[in-house]
């Protein structure tokens, strides 16, 4: 047995896993739980992730579940999928997706994938050849900073400018790229910031990446919740002047993250992404990767083509409310600012000054010290790549945000400044 306690194991602790993983939001939110008070009566108020589905109000659709329901039942859908899926999951979403364009979107370019993480995942590991970078945005979705370090693909960010509606700073963008940039990542709606990106400035962008020779990423995933005075454009409409893969998921729209049901859709009407290589390359990650439930799958036709109007707008209506009621509590609070009023996703994200507070050293420090004071959390800006901000869920039952933005007050007040006598 002594033998055992001295010998040499070649294995152990992977350095790269490790970094990449504490990008993750999923690590800062495991920090804030754990500085929670046990002792506190108080339900806790999560407004640090973009998940509504456990509210009453945002419960789905019952049509989704009965869809579901069928699927199961009918006994068609126990098999395994190809790689990019079942026929008549392919046909529902690219008939659903083609409903908001100028053009018909063909079944052969969907792809269906586990949740839109999926696609990530597969979409980063096609992209990471030896020397590669891509550009992400600052703020951003984390995801995308933890697979591209998974991967060993260099990233480069970008900043989206609060002062012009967080547009994408596209001088920074040309000034960023070189000849090892395969790509850009848009998230529209955005998460973390709340903005919609109007139609001149996707021209903008679209054209900005054909100039540099890059793919654009779209990730789509709130595509439906645009509910301020700009339309929400998808970046599939500039798909002739530059390559677009596109993302999606039911996840969001029909509140079922759990569904793990997303989409990965290849916009190339040039076949500048057939020709070089890199649809095969797509394709061959997708033969090794993991496929979305099959059962699920199957229930796509009907879940998008049962649910009703009025499902989506009545929940559009209470993101709406939720997010007006948000910026209202926000401007009343000295020490955080929001340069703009949230119009779409789930998020806003708001400024800390810190220079009106005691005893707050930063964004994370803020956080954790909420989350013992009040039982609340919210994420700080740093998972998000932007230290000494806060990003807001604002999803969530009316009463809880209520409440939520009554405790913050109570701690931003409790760790003000004192005026000097």
């Amino acid at each position: 047995m002594g033998e055992i306690g001295t010998k040499r194991w070649n294995f152990g602790a992977n350095e790269v896993v490790e970094r990449s993983s504490s990008l993750s939001i999923r690590e800062y939110l495991h920090t804030l739980i754990s500085n929670l008070d046990a002792g506190d009566s108080r339900p806790i108020i999560p407004l640090g992730h973009g998940d509504p589905s456990p509210f009453p109000s945002f419960s789905t659709d019952p049509s989704a579940v009965e869809a579901i329901c069928d699927s199961v039942r009918s006994t068609k859908f126990n098999n395994y999928s190809s790689a990019s899926g079942i026929p008549v999951a392919r046909k529902a979403v690219a008939e659903y997706l083609s409903r908001d364009l100028s053009y018909k979107i063909s079944p052969n370019d969907v792809h269906i994938t586990a949740g839109c993480l999926q696609a990530i995942e597969i979409l980063i590991s096609a992209l990471a050849t030896p020397g590669a970078n891509i550009l992400l945005p600052r703020p951003t979705y984390p995801m995308y900073d933890s697979r591209a370090s998974l991967s060993q693909l260099e990233v480069r960010y970008f900043d989206l400018l609060p002062e012009n509606g967080w547009d994408v700073d596209l001088d920074a963008v040309e000034a960023l790229a070189d000849d090892k940039t395969v790509a850009i990542v848009l998230i529209n709606p955005c998460n973390p910031c709340g903005n919609v990106f109007s139609r001149q400035h996707l021209q903008k962008i679209s054209e900005t990446a054909c100039k540099l020779g890059i793919l654009v990423i779209a990730d789509e995933v709130y595509d439906h919740f645009a509910f301020g005075d700009k339309p929400f454009v998808s970046m599939a409409e500039f798909a002739e002047i530059v390559p677009v893969i596109l993302f999606g998921a039911i996840s969001k729209r029909w509140f079922v993250p759990g569904w793990r049901l997303g989409w990965m859709v290849t916009l190339d009407p040039h076949s500048i992404m057939k020709d070089s290589g890199f649809l095969q390359t797509l394709t061959n990650v997708l033969n090794m990767s993991t496929d979305a439930a099959t059962f699920i799958q199957g229930a796509v036709p009907d879940i998008v083509g049962n649910t009703k109007e009025e499902f989506f707008s009545s929940k559009l209506e209470m993101v709406k409310e939720c997010a007006e009621l948000c910026y209202e509590e926000i401007m009343k609070i000295p020490c955080i600012t929001c340069p703009c009023k949230p119009e779409g996703s789930m998020f806003t994200m708001v400024k800390l000054n810190l220079s009106l507070l005691e005893d707050i050293s930063d964004d994370l420090d803020f956080c954790c010290k909420l989350a013992k004071e009040e039982s609340m959390i919210i994420l700080p800006g740093r998972a998000v790549g932007l230290k000494n901000w806060l990003r807001i869920t604002f999803a969530v039952e009316h009463e809880l945000l209520i409440d939520g933005f009554s405790r913050i007050k109570n701690f931003a007040q409790r760790h003000s400044k004192k005026q000097q006598p």
